[in-house]
């Protein structure tokens, strides 16, 4: 009778020897569909923006370089935008700053509270004011 560690290795090396041929064929699957001119669905659990890794180019993490920078906005960043229009409205409130912005006033709440807590804004009832 063969022990159970031999049984569970046996099982366990023919899970994985599957799991190999589903991703393979996967891959397989997703050259066809873009050379068909389908574009290929992101892995499930990725967050948007990421690229799913192909068999043509694999980028281990170990051997990825250093991350991306963010671009910036235009305008600068939205603690900027919020802190020139305060200078330029001073006593305007939050939902009026928001809505001139074009963001969720509960967003710009804690962009808000970040920039009183920097300095560069004081707050007085429900108005913002610049800080000096």
């Amino acid at each position: 009778m063969p022990s159970t560690t031999n049984v569970l290795d046996e099982a366990r090396q023919l899970v994985e020897r599957r799991l190999a041929e589903l991703d393979d064929e996967r891959r397989r699957l997703e050259r066809a569909l873009a050379e068909l001119g389908g574009k290929a669905k992101r892995s499930p659990g990725r967050p948007r923006g990421s690229a799913s890794t192909t068999a043509s180019s694999p980028t281990p993490k170990a051997s990825r370089g250093a991350p991306k920078k963010r671009r910036r906005r235009k305008g600068g960043t939205r603690a900027d935008q919020a802190v020139d229009l305060i200078t330029s409205q001073p006593g305007i409130s939050a939902s009026d700053v928001a809505k001139t912005m074009k963001i969720k006033p509960n967003y710009l709440y804690r962009v808000l509270g970040d920039l009183e807590k920097e300095g560069r804004v004081k707050k007085d009832g429900r108005q913002y004011y610049p800080a000096g």
